[in-house]
């Protein structure tokens, strides 16, 4: 697949203005995010041909990609749900005078607000499998239009192996659990679901230049 063109300069640099009365930590985050994560690139570009309307962003962080959405027009407005409090605060202080509403929500259990895109963006995998495929049903249930997942891809080969390290010492650095906290599935048993609920599932690479196995996983509505 081609590397989806860059987003525009004055966008990420609007975007990253919002964040200035945030700690030093989280404008350098926000920056390195908007400028170097493949996934904010690729799902720009989506969104800009496609339009999102409302977006529901699981995981959403400190909502660097919803508000980027919101300013670039490609979104009508963003529910965002994650459960750190402190990165939610940040969105907000972020989003102020935005169409986005950020709110404390845990994963593992709450409802998905009816809207016409999901976006899951390095979520799944950190989830026990049961909740993973229980968070895509409710998803399945809750998107009228698009899911769009960046997933980790554990059948590719080397790079898969490279990511499972990569997690695994991240979360040791931050003191964030065990190496058995990651599960990252099969891209068909993510695919299985969604397309039984009605929606059509293509998969492309989202690594870009980085040694990961990530992938952007885009399911969208065929019955209507």
């Amino acid at each position: 697949m081609p590397t989806p063109p860059a987003a525009p300069a004055a966008l990420l640099a609007e975007v990253s203005r919002r964040y200035a009365a945030a700690s030093p930590f989280t404008r350098h985050y926000v920056r390195l995010k908007l400028r170097s994560d493949p996934a904010t690139a690729a799902i720009l570009a989506l969104a800009a041909g496609e339009g999102f309307g409302h977006v529901a962003d699981l995981g959403c962080g400190r909502g660097q990609l919803a508000l980027a959405l919101l300013l670039g027009g490609a979104a009508a407005r963003v529910t965002g749900l994650d459960g750190n409090a402190v990165h939610l605060a940040e969105a907000r202080q972020a989003a102020a005078g935005l169409a986005a509403h950020f709110a404390v929500a845990d994963l593992l259990a709450a409802p998905v607000p009816d809207c016409d895109t999901v976006l899951l963006v390095d979520v799944l995998y950190q989830l026990p499998e049961a909740a993973q495929m229980a968070l895509l049903g409710r998803a399945a249930a809750a998107a009228r239009r698009r899911i769009v997942i960046r997933a980790f891809d554990p059948g590719c080969g080397w790079r898969s192996r490279f990511g499972w390290a990569m997690e695994v010492a991240n979360r040791a650095l931050r003191g964030a659990g065990r190496q058995a906290s990651i599960r990252p599935l099969p891209l068909a048993a993510i695919a299985g679901p969604l397309a039984a609920a009605g929606f059509d599932v293509t998969v492309r690479p989202c690594w870009s230049g980085t040694p990961l196995p990530n992938v952007l996983m885009l399911a969208k509505r065929t019955d209507g």
